[in-house]
């Protein structure tokens, strides 16, 4: 990051204070990495975590220093991410629209629960154990296999899995039916099953 923040110290009602000047060589990285690991582009990666910057710069006085330096800033930098996906998406979620009905994937899941209808349940993967999830190889080959899903995917599989956010804000932030929902969910697991049994396994 080359990016030079001078700003001195802000102070919250809380009494915790920003260090704008240090945000770069305390926060840049990790902002980075949080990222790159949802949008899988380096170049954009850097543009929205100096973007974050900027923003946090601007909205510094209304920092009320509930929670640290970084959460805050984090917390940015995940609303900027979110209006990539929507933007990188509203064209994909009208064609998937589109698809849907013509292709019957309604049929993978159970329209009340929306748990898998037995017939396309996934079978036993063989990573099951708790550790294979740490394992830092499996983690590299999964992150590959994620840079290869259409941006649609990736952005709901993030937000859904990594980000943890519920199928309704998911839906509302991509304008995404809860059917479209079910069947990207669906399609990406399939398409990541098959990228790792092909490179891990």
């Amino acid at each position: 990051m080359t990016m030079q923040i001078t700003h001195n110290e802000i102070a919250s009602p809380h009494n915790i204070t920003l260090e704008p000047q240090s945000w770069v060589s305390k926060h840049a990285d990790y902002l980075y990495a949080y990222a790159l690991t949802r949008i899988n582009d380096r170049e954009q990666a850097r543009d929205l975590v100096q973007e974050t910057f900027l923003a946090a710069l601007e909205k510094a006085d209304k920092f009320e220093g509930r929670s640290s330096e970084r959460t805050w800033l984090t917390a940015i930098l995940k609303f900027k991410v979110i209006d990539l996906y929507r933007k990188n998406a509203s064209g994909l979620a009208k064609r998937m629209k589109h698809n849907t009905v013509e292709q019957g994937d309604q049929d993978f899941f159970d329209i009340d629960d929306g748990h898998w209808n037995d017939q396309h349940r996934p079978k036993e993967f063989g990573i099951e154990q708790p550790d294979a999830l740490e394992n830092k190889e499996f983690q590299r080959i999964l992150g590959l296999c994620m840079q290869k899903l259409p941006s649609l995917w990736l952005s709901i599989f993030t937000m859904k899995h990594m980000d943890e956010e519920s199928t309704e804000t998911i839906c509302e932030a991509l304008k995404v039916s809860a059917s479209n929902f079910w069947v990207i969910i669906h399609r990406t697991k399939v398409n990541l099953r098959s990228c790792l049994q092909k490179n891990w396994i």
